[in-house]
């Protein structure tokens, strides 16, 4: 599972193409280059037209910036696919019911098969929510997994993203990109659709309104604001779904119910798809100085007046210290052996595996347990002597604060360059909506792409790009 520089090539077999890429190989073959580099123009217009755009947290300039766009699609089967989204529904449902049991009787910890420290020292552990159940008993209303590939059929979880993933935007707006780009592409290879993510986000959400909820539930997306690095996201998805898009000074407690301000003065809320992190999300509850959040939320929530998605404290689950023990998770609540690996994870918060770490830094990659973005990491293989000199220092400080893991020889898919195709490394986050009524797991996802030749960092804040994903119908 270590980098070896001979990487899985998810179009290029035996000096043919694989089966996925058959059509579109033919089709590619016999269009001229200079029709792809104006449309490779053309899809960057329309993303600034259009505003899909992010901000980098920590960049000297506020300049937001765009996320490059790769026209050559990534493929999957709908036999890979069928076996990815066998283990994503496995996974998402394992971390449900190891949140319900956290929160509640807290079984897996006396059964012992997740040390109670990393929960009794864990930040993202939140007292707030012991002894309640969301309405519908659902905690992660949306979830992201990252995924990566090393071979034909390797598939490994890189990360969960149980508190509020993104990215979905990008997935829809590739795909619209490639829509318009190239519509005799999808006449002639059948793809199956992502454009109904939108209606089924809002039916998941709706699902899970509160029991008192009598008429059709009234959603909204809560943002941070238009400085927030996601806020494009929040923007689109409030208006794709047809529910309004509302900060914390739009709503307040009324006749105790949580409503927003309307022309017509306010009305009550039933669901809150909330991009707002836990410790902002109410100042009466969690961090007293915030002002993006709601006064209040917390009490209305544990009333069962309002849903909030996703769950406050659903972080725990997605802490990169209890990643390790993920396999184990699942297999505890659902009786079943994970079907989506872990990459091998070292806890660095224990003495042996921390002197093994330091001692084998410029070989692994070492991630904060509660980082996300692709800050705060070491990617030893491509660091200096004085980066890893300095990072140990940090991880001598916090080794509780840190994992490490293996150089994965992630897959690579072809992205168009000038010179021509050339192959790059990529990922896969995969989105699942979760209701009462089960897992719904939308046929593709966000591929994120590395753009410089070589890097394995495929994050959109380190330069990354993203691709349209297809999956194959039967």
């Amino acid at each position: 599972m270590t980098a070896n520089n001979v990487y899985f090539s998810e179009m290029a077999s035996d000096g043919g193409v694989r089966s996925p890429y058959s059509a579109y190989n033919a089709w590619f073959e016999k269009q001229d280059s200079d029709r792809l580099d104006r449309k490779s123009q053309e899809a960057e217009a329309f993303f600034r037209r259009t505003g899909i755009t992010f901000n980098v947290y920590g960049q000297s300039d506020a300049e937001e910036r765009l996320i490059p766009f790769d026209l050559v699609p990534r493929i999957l089967s709908n036999t890979e696919w069928t076996k990815l989204s066998k283990g994503i529904d496995q996974r998402v449902r394992a971390i449900n019911a190891f949140l319900h049991d956290l929160y509640n009787r807290q079984e897996i910890l006396r059964a012992g098969v997740v040390p109670i420290e990393l929960i009794a020292h864990n930040d993202a552990f939140l007292p707030q929510m012991i002894d309640f159940t969301p309405p519908g008993g659902v905690y992660t209303h949306i979830v992201g997994t990252d995924i990566v590939r090393t071979g034909e059929d390797e598939f490994y979880v890189l990360e969960d993203n149980a508190r509020t993933p993104s990215g979905v935007s990008y997935m829809l707006e590739n795909r619209e990109t490639m829509l318009q780009m190239f519509p005799e592409l999808f006449s002639k290879i059948k793809v199956q659709r992502v454009s109904d993510y939108p209606k089924n986000l809002r039916a998941s959400l709706e699902a899970t309104a509160p029991p008192g909820c009598s008429d059709k539930p009234f959603v909204v997306v809560l943002t941070p604001g238009i400085h927030n690095s996601a806020y494009y996201e929040h923007s689109f998805l409030a208006d794709q779904m047809g529910v309004e898009l509302v900060e914390g000074h739009d709503l307040r407690v009324v006749d105790g119910r949580i409503a927003v301000r309307t022309t017509r003065g306010f009305r009550a809320i039933d669901v809150i798809y909330r991009r707002v992190d836990d410790d902002f999300l109410d100042p009466l509850t969690f961090n007293s100085a915030s002002l993006l959040g709601v006064p209040g939320v917390m009490d209305m929530y544990r009333a069962g007046k309002i849903t909030i998605a996703n769950a406050p404290g659903t972080g725990v689950a997605d802490d990169k210290a209890i990643y390790s023990y993920m396999p184990d998770i699942v297999e505890f609540y659902t009786g079943e052996k994970a079907i989506l690996k872990n990459v091998e994870t070292h806890r660095c918060s224990e003495p042996q595996t921390l002197k093994y770490v330091l001692n084998n830094l410029a070989d692994l990659v070492v991630k904060e347990v509660h980082g996300s973005g692709g800050y705060g990491m070491l990617v030893g293989p491509a660091a200096s002597k004085v980066e890893i000199a300095e990072f140990a220092e940090k991880l001598k400080a916090r080794p509780a604060n840190y994992i490490a893991q293996p150089t994965l020889s992630l897959s690579t898919v072809p992205i168009f360059t000038e010179a021509g195709l050339a192959p790059r490394h990529v990922d896969l986050r995969p989105f699942a909506l979760v209701s009462p009524n089960g897992v719904n797991i939308v046929p593709g996802g966000l591929t994120r792409v590395a753009l410089t030749e070589g890097s394995l960092v495929v994050n959109s804040s380190q330069g990354g790009g993203t691709k349209d994903t297809w999956v194959l119908e039967g």
